[in-house]
């Protein structure tokens, strides 16, 4: 399989080069040459196979014969070492629950699985990289977790000074190691402009072997397509499935529509988001209009200028008709956020995050019209990572998993820096 970027100005690379790489030097995303389709039997016994099986079979589609058989099983079977629970919350909805990893967020699996991908081919080429991220919440922990103690791999990690949670920000300035940890005076926007210029800085890019480990980059893409082919296994009896994913940089609805194209009878997905509205605007107007984000309380989603809504054109043919058909879009307030967590709360006793909560509004407002439907929603992070949000809307303490209380005893450490260039060029100069 080749990848080519979605500008067209660079020549097609393989999946080891997409991967490394991040971005393509014309400043594009890399897209596959073509999506491929997976055979009509495979969807008839999907519900009688293994998680891992269905993982390696879309996998396998993406990369070919870049990593072998073997270790490509073996890959995905460490990427998935946790449960994917698919939890009824109400009759006809479902809540699918991406928590279960060692960070607690759905990120755990793209990042586990780049992780392995860029480790298998630096043992294999003897390379030494420098993974570039910028995170609005999970995706710093998860990456650091995934790329922890691994050889030949020096992390750096952007993050907005002040709007993430404090749990979130323990998680991801606590490894030491090879990840270091960076609070940038500014938003996430400004940390993930840093990213794509010091990916465009060829002297920089070089220097440092830079890659990267935000949604931007196809390793982290491809396994976040396999739990809606698990979702489809598990409930593909019931009905017509529809998906509502909480979006803000459009990685994790991407992966989905992916899968969709692969054959992935998915009726419907529905991209729901905080005011942060930039897709559902687009949806209705056709018109793509970045603005700077604002802070909400579902803070992983507050992006202003979504970096994989270019590859989301590239999967409709750059149709917004196709697009508006293919995605509805809703946005909803931090107010109706909050009670929602309260009513779903104290209704069913299901404890949501505030941006399964999202997720889960956008499900309802779509299924009106749309009664027979099965819906799910994305539960993309446990609510005790948000704890300072959700504790005071429920009035009681929200249990912490151990494996983030953990993080919370940890020595917080991170360099501040201003959101130039020249800030970062300093932080790399100490690798």
């Amino acid at each position: 399989m080749k990848y080519y970027s979605t500008n067209r100005q660079v020549p097609e690379v393989s999946y080891e080069e997409a991967i490394f790489n991040g971005l393509p030097d014309d400043n594009g995303l890399y897209m596959p040459e073509t999506i491929p389709t997976l055979p009509a039997d495979f969807f008839e016994n999907i519900g009688d196979m293994k998680l891992h099986d269905i993982a390696y079979e879309v996998a396998s589609r993406f990369i070919g014969e870049e990593i072998p058989e073997k270790e490509l099983r073996r890959i995905v079977e460490e990427t998935l070492s946790f449960d994917l629970p698919i939890v009824e919350v109400e009759k006809g909805i479902y809540s699918l629950e991406l928590y279960h990893g060692p960070t607690c967020a759905f990120k755990d699996v793209g990042a586990r699985f780049l992780a392995r991908c860029l480790s298998y081919f630096s043992a294999k080429e003897g390379k030494k990289s420098t993974i570039l991220v910028a995170t609005s919440g999970d995706t710093g922990a998860a990456v650091g977790s995934g790329f922890y103690g691994v050889e030949n791999i020096e992390v750096i990690i952007l993050y907005p000074k002040g709007k993430i949670s404090k749990i979130q920000e323990q998680q991801l300035t606590t490894f030491g190691k090879n990840i270091q940890a960076c609070e940038v005076r500014g938003t996430f926007d400004d940390c993930q402009k840093m990213v794509k210029d010091a990916f465009l800085n060829k002297e920089l890019k070089e220097k440092y072997n830079l890659t990267s480990a935000n949604s931007i980059n196809m390793a982290r893409l491809i396994p976040q397509s396999f739990y809606y082919f698990w979702t489809y296994a598990m409930l593909k009896d019931m009905g017509d499935l529809v998906v509502s994913v909480p979006s803000g940089n459009f990685g994790n609805l991407t992966a989905g529509l992916l899968g969709q194209k692969m054959g992935l009878p998915i009726k419907q997905f529905i991209a729901s988001t905080n005011v942060n509205d930039i897709v559902p605007s687009y949806l209705t107007s056709g018109q793509f209009e970045p603005r700077p984000s604002t802070s909400t309380i579902s803070n992983a989603m507050d992006v202003g200028n979504p970096s994989n809504f270019y590859r989301m054109k590239e999967v409709f043919g750059s149709s917004w008709e196709d697009m508006k058909e293919g995605v509805k879009g809703y946005a909803y307030d931090d107010k109706i956020t909050a009670e929602t967590v309260a009513d779903i709360y104290r209704k069913t006793d299901y404890l949501m995050d505030p941006h399964g909560a999202v997720g889960y509004l956008g499900l309802k407002e779509y299924m009106k019209d749309h009664p027979n439907s099965i819906g799910v929603f994305l539960e993309t992070a446990h609510p005790a990572k948000f704890g300072d949000v959700v504790e005071p809307i429920i009035k009681q303490e929200v249990e912490m998993p151990e494996r983030l209380a953990e993080f919370a005893r940890r020595t917080k450490v991170s360099t501040e820096i201003d959101a130039t260039q020249e800030e970062l060029k300093k932080v790399l100069e100490t690798l």
